[in-house]
Parts: C-alpha cells; structure tokens; sequence
C-alpha cells in the first residue's frame, strides 16, 4: 500500500530520525509498520533492492522485495506479525529470494526484528545480497559436473555436450555454447544447452568467421569479452538477435592450451549486471580444462584420422587415378599403332576417351588443390553482390540434359537471388551437387533444385534433392569425412574422390552459412544450404 499524502521530504525526515549508523551501515536496513508500509530504508538498502528512499517510503514491503508469486504468502505472514504472532521470519536468520527493482530475483540472507515505538509496533529488516556465495556454490556444483562430463565423455562431442549442459543447468544460465575452429579457422557449434522455454529466433547459428560476433571475437583475439547489455551492443546482429529473444548479458572466455586458441566458451543471461573478476576467473578456468582435455583429444583423434585418411587416401589413388590413366594409355596406344586404318569417327571417339579421362584427372587435381587450400586456411573467397539463381542455372545448364539421361530435372527458382558472396565458389557448389545429384540418379528419377528468400530476406535456403541411391542412415555422419565415399556409391563402381563434399561445406561455411543433409522420404537425398543475404 502507499500514502498519497507522504512527500519525499518526509521520507527523507523519517530516515534523518534513524540512528546514523544505519545510514551507514553496509547491510541493507529497511522498516514498516503493522500495515507492511515502509518507514525507513537506508542507502544500502537502494543499493540492494534498486529503489530510492524516496521510491520506497510509504510503498507496501511486499510489492517492493516479495517475488509476486510470493506475495500472497507475504500478506498472511504479514498479517500473523502484526497480531503478535512469531510467524516464520522474526527473530530468524533466513536464506530467502527476494525480489528487484529491475524484476530478477535476489537471494538474500535476513533477520527480522519487531520494537514497540511510540507510533505503534515496527518491524525492523537487516538483509544482505548472498548472490555471490550462491553462485560460488554453484559454480562448484558446475565444476564438479564438468569434471565429470569430460573423464566420462566417449568423444569430443559428447564432452563438449556434456560440458555446457553442466554449466547451464549448474548456474542457471539460459544460454551455454562452446566454440571451436574448425577448417579454415571458422568458428563451429561444438554445443549449445538452451533452457526450456527459450526461443532463439535468429540467434541460432552453427558457424561464425572469425572476430564475428562473441564468440568470433573471444576467438579472435584470445582475450575474455563480458557485454554487459547485449541491447547496446548495436554493432553485432547477433547480440540483437540475442536481446530480442530476452538475453541481456553475455560473457566469453577462450578455450586454449599451450598460446593457441581452440575456441571460445559463451554463456547468455537474462538481466544485465556488471562484470566480476570472480565469475571471469572461474570460467577462464573451466575454460583452461576444456582446452587441455581437447588438446588431449585431438591428439588421439588425429592419430586415428591419419591412419584412416592415408589408407583412404591410397584407395582413391588406386581407384580413381589409376583408373583414368589406364584408360589415357590404352587409347593413346591404340591411336599410335592403329591410327592409319581407323576411320575419322574412330579416331575421334578414341580422342573423346581420352579428354574425359584427362577431364576427370584435372577435376580431381583441383579437388586436390583445394584441399591443402582448406586445410592451410587459404581457401580463398572474394565476396561481391552476385545472383544465385543464375549460378545455378548456368550449374544446370552444365550437368547431363534429360536427352541424354533419362531424368527428369525439376527447377524451382524465383526470377533473382542476390547476396553477398564469391560467384566462383558458389559455382562449385552448385556444380558438385548437381552433378552429384545427377550422377547417383538412375534413369527414370528426378533432380530438384529449389530455393527461397526467407527470415525476412535475410536467409536463403537452397536445396538440391534427387530420388537416387541414396546413403545409409549408419554412414550419414561420415558424409562430410575427406575421401569418404557411401558404399551405395561403391558397390556400384560410380567414381569419385570423395572430396568434394568436405570442400562444398569449406565454401558455405565460409560464407556463414551450413549444408546438411534433411530427412528424406523415400529413396534419394536432400542436401539443405542456408546462406546469409550478408555474410557476418
């Protein structure tokens, strides 16, 4: 309840006629009278709860410190004090979340005393803010948890799972990612833990470049980032992607070990605050764990992937080198001891034998090429303004026309897709899937190409799907593996190096946006790119 009458110059005569060592006090110090109104309210008290004297003097102690769902309870414990009853909170020391100013909750720790003055009987409240021994409680649950989660983990991905979900659900943070370079140091998802209830919107994405962003950032320059209101924060789409979702501060550490940089642990919040060397410190610390356990990791994993990779790497020379050039030297020997009794078609079909087996020898030397490019972080993209749709049909009009397969190609595409991005690269793109697509597709199947402006024309989502041979369900993950290749694809000797995949995801990560594979009805594949209008 208020007092229309009150002025703040009588609040501020009320706290004059209080002890001057309760204005000085470091502990918040607050009274009301039987009615539950406030008669005093000390400077720590404004510090504490967030309201001026002048803003809580003569207001109802409930609606200024009592959670609203629980001010109902507030009203009868309330009510048995003021009739001379103990209650649950006189004379007690009491752990209890109150209730501030900007509407989050604020654990506090209170006694509560009650003196018969001469206006009548007033209750008397000496609280103080336990916030950080709560957290630094929490944070020990969530470094035990951790700890855990990393000596128990299977693999790296199910540790960095492990790691966010412990640091979510252990300090009650919304939001918990963790970055890690990937090819080309582009930044990747390894984990996000959202709570319940929480809708993302344009904040979800799997892939940032680096200095984009905070994770970018962290990343970038090996350096913690705290953003005290992501609100504010106009210069990054994403951190207003994050305040419109109901996120108002985030912090960053970096994940490394031995000077390099592996990543950056992110965490969101849902109210603004200012930043603490404590909270820094342990979560640069989680951070230093994580690093280590990667590096660890790495090695291992490393170790195993050069062994699969050399083995791999030795079958697809065997395969799909010596294949082409088998074919080179069968037909340039023919042409040399046969040529003077070959007819001119004769001679050119055995010239055409020979330019398509050079034709894939050079393809796959650039697959090649563009590994190592990859792999050395020089995989270059010059962006400009540039139309997809036309990149994709000039792609179609290059694969194998329906008059000399069998296939039916459907084409789904408004009159013009502009963003930003590297014309030639995404010509590679839309040569590999489409010719991929074509490729693995039997006659009498489909190709379809599609795409769309979406997110309020700030995505474009392009698919290229096919009812061909399709890849096992058990191999999916493997898809985007250097030299891997589907045992649909093998068993049936369709050559390929198994490379282009893992450099189409290079390209479109590069430009921000993801490939993947949908769930596809029926037999065939749907591969999913989503690109950014403008890259971040």
């Amino acid at each position: 309840m208020s007092v229309a009458s009150e002025r703040p110059g009588d609040a501020r005569m009320a706290m004059f006629h209080q002890p001057a060592v309760l204005a000085a006090a470091l502990e918040a110090y607050i009274a009301f009278d039987v009615t539950g109104r406030v008669v005093a309210w000390n400077p720590a008290a404004e510090a504490t709860f967030g309201y001026t004297l002048e803003q809580a003097y003569g207001r109802s102690i409930e609606e200024l410190i009592v959670r609203p769902q629980s001010r109902a309870a507030g009203r009868i414990e309330l009510a048995a004090l003021a009739c001379g009853l103990p209650g649950l909170t006189r004379d007690r020391r009491l752990q209890w979340p109150a209730w501030h100013a900007d509407g989050h909750e604020l654990p506090i720790e209170m006694t509560l005393i009650a003196t018969e003055e001469p206006a009548g009987r007033i209750f008397h409240v000496f609280a103080h803010d336990v916030t950080a021994v709560h957290r630094a409680g929490r944070f020990a649950a969530a470094e035990s948890a951790v700890a855990r989660g990393l000596a128990e983990a299977e693999s790296s991905g199910s540790a960095a799972t492990r790691v966010v979900e412990a640091l979510g659900e252990k300090m009650g943070w919304p939001v918990t990612e963790l970055w890690v370079a990937g090819d080309g140091r582009m930044l990747k998802c390894a984990a996000r833990h959202v709570q319940p209830g929480w809708q993302l919107g344009d904040f979800t994405v799997d892939t940032l470049a680096p200095g984009i962003a905070l994770p970018g950032l962290v990343s970038a320059d090996g350096m913690p980032h705290w953003i005290p209101d992501l609100g504010d924060d106009t210069g990054s789409p994403r951190s207003q992607a994050a305040a419109r979702s109901g996120l108002r501060v985030a912090i960053g550490v970096p994940v490394s070990t031995g000077g390099e940089v592996l990543g950056a642990l992110c965490v969101y919040g849902d109210r603004v605050e200012d930043p603490e060397d404590i909270l820094l410190g342990l979560l640069g610390g989680l951070a230093a764990q994580i690093g280590q356990y990667m590096q660890r990791r790495r090695a291992e994993e490393l170790a195993v992937e050069l062994a699969r990779t050399k083995d791999e790497f030795l079958a697809m020379v065997t395969h799909e080198l010596r294949n082409p050039l088998a074919v080179i030297t069968g037909a340039t020997n023919l042409l040399d001891t046969e040529l003077d009794d070959m007819t001119p078609d004769e001679q050119r079909h055995h010239l055409r034998i020979i330019m398509r087996s050079a034709d894939r020898l050079s393809a796959m030397a650039e697959d090649l090429l563009d590994l190592a490019q990859l792999e050395s972080g020089q995989l270059a993209i010059k962006p400009t303004r540039t139309d997809l749709c036309e990149i994709i049909r000039q792609a179609l009009d290059g694969a194998a026309k329906p008059a000399e397969r069998e296939l039916t190609i459907s084409v789904r595409l408004p009159p013009r897709l502009e963003l930003r991005a590297d014309p030639g690269r995404l010509r590679q793109v839309a040569d590999n899937l489409i010719s991929n697509a074509v490729k693995y597709t039997p006659d009498g199947g489909t190709v379809t190409v599609a795409a769309t402006l979406e997110a309020g024309g700030r995505k474009i989502t392009w698919q290229v799907a096919d009812t061909g041979i399709g890849i096992p369900a058990a191999e999916r993950p493997r898809l985007f593996r250097r030299f891997y290749r589907a045992s649909t694809a093998v068993d049936r000797k369709i050559p390929g190096t198994g490379l282009g995949l893992v450099i189409t995801r290079a390209i479109v990560e590069r430009h921000s946006g993801t490939i993947s594979l949908a769930d596809h009805d029926g037999p065939g594949t749907t591969f999913v790119i989503e690109l950014p209008v403008e890259p971040r």
